[in-house]
């Protein structure tokens, strides 16, 4: 049977932790990827994300970003590797402390935002992260945009690699996602999401901008926690998979 891994993106938002959103969106998935200090979270919103986690079985992982706050972490920064290195050390050791006061264990590291899309061209920067990841362990996966450098680069350091894709963005031909500046970057349709999805998993390809087809394979497919209407596109691509006899389990399973 065909298997693959649901994340998201959580733990970025109080509103969304405190008033029950956050968790109704993590019964549809199976893999948390946690903000962890850096483009946003908190010890709280930490600590009750693993908590919503834990009660859904649902793998738990950091999500560390560029510590830039007002932007969300999604401005590019030119940081050297040490204190890309020191800052994802920071926030991956803050948020495993919490998981192990909490009774959990992280399992994988995603990088965030411009962090991740720079790394996944930039191989001095994926070589930075992982070199930050390795300072607090060897013993995780790392999640990186399927076929691109960062995946090479995480291979080299001794990590296992997740290749992941994307059900709520588009891509271009290049396999690079769609810059979140178009209007068209987002697949905010649940239904257009899911068909996403099944083919990304069922055929191993996606359809680009433009029309092109593109081979794509990968170990996990993300759903941004942040997406409007991301309960909705995490349902229908939940009951789009079952329906197709594809097992959801994290990688961790």
């Amino acid at each position: 049977m065909t298997t693959i891994d649901l994340n998201s993106d959580v733990g970025e938002f109080v509103s969304a932790v405190d008033d029950g959103s956050q968790g109704a969106l993590l019964q549809f998935v199976t893999s948390a990827n946690i903000a962890c200090g850096g483009h946003a979270g908190d010890p709280h919103t930490m600590r009750a994300t693993i908590a919503q986690a834990l009660r859904w079985n649902v793998a738990v992982g950091a999500h560390p970003g560029y510590e830039d706050r007002t932007n969300f972490g999604r401005i590019e920064k030119t940081l050297t590797a040490a204190e890309i290195s020191d800052s994802v050390f920071r926030q991956v050791s803050a948020l495993a402390k919490i998981a192990d006061q909490s009774g959990s264990v992280l399992v994988h590291v995603k990088p965030h935002g411009a962090l991740y899309n720079q790394a996944s061209a930039d191989a001095s920067i994926a070589r930075a992260i992982a070199d930050g990841v390795r300072r607090w362990s060897r013993d995780v996966a790392l999640m990186g945009l399927a076929g691109s450098i960062m995946l090479d680069e995480f291979r080299a350091a001794g990590f296992r690699v997740l290749a992941e894709a994307f059900v709520d963005r588009r891509y271009e031909p290049n396999g690079r996602l769609r810059s979140r500046k178009s209007p068209d970057a987002m697949l905010a349709d649940p239904q257009q999401a899911a068909e996403q999805a099944l083919r990304i998993v069922t055929r191993g390809e996606v359809i680009a901008a433009g029309g092109s087809v593109i081979p794509l394979e990968a170990h996990t497919l993300c759903i941004h926690g942040d997406t409007e209407g991301a309960l909705q596109i995490a349902q229908a691509v939940h009951s789009a998979l079952r329906a197709a006899e594809v097992e959801l389990r994290s990688p961790s399973a």
